[in-house]
């Protein structure tokens, strides 16, 4: 019998992709459904509003599956720093009409790829964390060939799941994983394998995320070099 706590890198795998596929399901399927207007001539009166859906929803999946690239992927691509206003761009594309208000206040300008992977996953958790709405304040510094990141967010019925923080230090949850928990843990992981940590802590309803990791490459604002085609 499998072992729900067990996390092979084939489960690891497919959780990702699972978490992935969640997350664009809804504008895909916004999509689908305006393209079906099409395909019935009955419904000739409601192409107008079809067509506007697919404005909506074509840069709804655009803007997730530009996040989702950096946050999950470009691990084995060629090292460089990515701008924080790209970063920003990219965040806001997914978050900018959320229920909490995302603040930027980073005091550097670019973040090498592990580090903003990692930011990107963070934000995702902070979100996360103020489903009712709130602040999410973001912020980082360098320093001493250290990256610091801290986001924190506030507000009502904020809270810290302990599974979430479970998996974010690395360990498994009581449940098992699950599209839930995998991606705390594979923000934990991004951070380990960087030589850094990362800790998310909870004061009534203001949860803080933190993480310190070793810069890859020098801080600047030098936009990472184009992957080489195959």
């Amino acid at each position: 019998m499998n072992d729900p706590k067990k996390l092979t890198p084939a489960t690891l795998a497919a959780l990702l992709s699972a978490r992935i596929c969640h997350d664009l399901i809804s504008p895909i399927g916004a999509l689908s459904a305006a393209l079906e207007v099409f395909d019935d001539d009955d419904n000739i009166d409601m192409r107008e509003d079809a067509m506007d859906l697919i404005r909506v929803s074509s840069l709804q999946a655009n803007a997730k599956l530009q996040f989702l690239r950096l946050a999950f992927g470009a691990g084995g691509s060629a090292p460089g720093i990515i701008g924080v206003q790209e970063l920003k761009k990219l965040t806001m594309g997914v978050y900018g009409d959320a229920k909490a208000s995302l603040s930027w206040q980073l005091g550097i300008e670019g973040l090498d790829k592990p580090s903003s992977r990692l930011l990107l996953n963070l934000v995702m958790l902070a979100v996360q964390a103020v489903p009712r709405g709130g602040d999410v304040v973001i912020t980082g510094s360098a320093q001493g060939g250290m990256t610091r990141l801290s986001l924190v967010a506030s507000g009502p019925k904020a809270r810290l799941a302990e599974a979430v923080s479970k998996a974010l230090s690395g360990k498994a949850p009581d449940d098992g994983w699950d599209g839930r928990t995998v991606q705390p843990f594979y923000a934990g992981m991004i951070a380990r394998e960087a030589k850094g940590r990362v800790e998310a802590r909870a004061d009534g309803e203001r949860i803080e995320f933190v993480a310190l990791i070793p810069e890859q490459i020098a801080q600047s604002a030098q936009p990472a070099q184009p992957e080489q085609a195959d």
